[in-house]
């Protein structure tokens, strides 16, 4: 793997493992690099016994300049180390060398994730040597200008046919969060996936209580049974789609437009402003839903991926 090399008037990083103290700093640095997307706080960072993770930082004059962190991707990706890195680009060589002459053992590539249009991360991963594997796509709706009844066609046609939406709560039926359970099974056998949009695989117990506790699930029936839905999480003042699935047996019929119209006017009722939602470029069936719903695409995240070279 080539590894970019700092330029002459660089001055050259001091490199050393995280300390509970650079918290803050390393907060600030992440926060800051994903452009405040979300924000991350100090004590989301702490010094671990873990020997599969690994985390660095990069001082200058005695300033904490920039942060890399190692660690699992996750259970869909057992044999990949996440490499994520933050604050100052120049900074990066030093600490991936670093990371390289210390990667824990039992992985076999490393995968980095980044947005197109942060250039210090997509430029380091592209000097590198890592390969641009997988694209998603991000994507909002500014609610005040969401018009459910321009849908309503729909909504009339596919009732005629048998279809009706409704909103799964605690009284919901047993035989309902069976038929939820199958469709979430079915959304993670059938959905086009990459490391990063590869959701978690939950029980019917864990569904329904994630459901109860934090989210706003919509469904559709036909003649009754479940055969479609989507689900909201709520936070601040917008929501987040987590997972829209419709039955083998009635899809191309139009009900995940007609699930996630009706979830979006829900949420707009509420008095939410914001819906975001994305995906992996694979799935054009949810985005050409997303374009009908008047979603507005965001620069798309890119999963980088590298060996696992260097001194090991």
């Amino acid at each position: 793997m080539n590894v970019p090399a700092p330029t002459a008037m660089e001055t050259p990083p001091t490199v050393r493992p995280f300390q509970n103290a650079d918290a803050p700093a390393v907060a600030r640095l992440v926060t800051g690099g994903v452009r405040g997307h979300w924000t991350s706080a100090p004590e989301q960072f702490r010094e671990s016994d873990d020997p599969d993770e690994l985390r660095l930082v990069a001082e200058r004059g005695g300033e904490v300049v920039a942060t890399l962190r190692l660690g699992p991707f996750g259970p869909g990706t057992p044999d990949a180390l996440r490499l994520d890195l933050a604050g100052d680009g120049s900074a990066f060589t030093a600490l991936y060398l670093t990371a390289l002459a210390g990667l824990p053992d039992g992985f076999t590539r490393l995968l980095g994730v980044t947005r197109e249009d942060w250039p210090e991360t997509m430029g380091f991963f592209h000097a590198a040597g890592f390969r641009n594997a997988w694209q998603s796509w991000g994507a909002h709706l500014e609610l005040g200008g969401f018009d459910p009844g321009r849908l309503r066609p729909l909504e009339e046609r596919l009732f005629l046919r048998g279809y009706e939406v409704g909103r799964l709560g605690p009284d919901t039926s047993e035989t309902d969060w069976a038929a939820l359970h199958t469709l979430h099974e079915l959304g993670i056998r059938d959905a086009p996936r990459n490391p990063t949009t590869t959701p978690e695989l939950l029980t019917r117990e864990e569904l329904r209580a994630t459901v109860l506790r934090e989210e706003a699930a919509f469904v559709v029936r036909f003649r009754g049974a479940v055969v479609a839905v989507t689900r909201l999480t709520p936070g601040g003042r917008a929501v987040e789609s987590e997972q829209t699935v419709t039955h083998p047996d009635h899809r191309s019929r139009g009900l995940a437009t007609l699930v996630k119209s009706s979830a979006l006017a829900w949420a707009r009722a509420e008095g939410y402003v914001r819906a975001g939602t994305g995906g992996t470029v694979l799935n054009l069936p949810m985005l050409r839903v997303n374009v009908r719903l008047g979603y507005v695409a965001e620069p798309m995240w890119v999963t980088w991926e590298g060996g696992m070279t260097g001194p090991h």
